[in-house]
């Protein structure tokens, strides 16, 4: 179906994913990060997957490279210099024809209060606007959860309103903040 406009970005931009400061992809090797991040609570209270074994580690590590390749979402392993696991960022709803996506991220306990996060959202911000042109960046999150709050506020993205009931977690529905960048702020 003709479109009115022309996508802000074309399909195809993604090209290899890349390697930034502090962010890499996923590699199997990293299973037993995954494992001790979806067995930890605090992790576990703002997500719903729940992972039990090596295997369905590897296979949450190995479906990333397809959602890469398929131009619609993207996990990187934020990691020390040291190569240690600290947490995950990654790219959700990416569309291209729009140049905008969701950012999301959770840090291992080791990395929380340290900045980690933080560092990880204006590393993968500074690359989604410089880089790959994206127009909009979005993170969505618990109203409750307060450290992703303080996260998003302090990286610059902007306070623009709360969903309601629009997040269902393992306690129920929550509402949910909504905080945005563009890329000329």
């Amino acid at each position: 179906m003709p479109r009115l406009s022309e996508p802000a970005l074309a399909h195809g931009v993604l090209g290899e994913q890349p390697v930034l400061k502090g962010l890499r992809p996923w590699q199997v090797g990293d299973a037993h990060a995954v494992r001790e991040a979806f067995a930890d609570p605090g992790v576990q209270q703002w997500h719903v997957l729940r992972i039990d074994d090596d295997a369905e580690a590897v296979a949450w590590i190995e479906q990333w490279a397809g959602r890469w390749a398929a131009e619609k979402a993207a996990s990187w392993a934020v990691v020390g210099d040291d190569g240690e696991v600290l947490g995950q960022i990654g790219l959700r709803r990416i569309e291209l024809d729009e140049a905008k996506a969701d950012l999301s991220y959770w840090m291992l306990p080791a990395a929380r209060g340290r900045g980690v996060a933080g560092g990880a959202v204006r590393t993968l911000t500074d690359w989604c606007f410089g880089t790959l042109g994206l127009h909009r960046l979005v993170i969505a999150h618990s109203v409750r959860n307060e450290q992703s709050c303080r996260v998003a506020t302090k990286a610059g993205f902007a306070l623009e309103g709360t969903h309601r009931d629009s997040m269902l977690h393992a306690d129920g529905w929550h509402d949910a903040h909504t905080h945005a960048r563009l890329s000329g702020d």
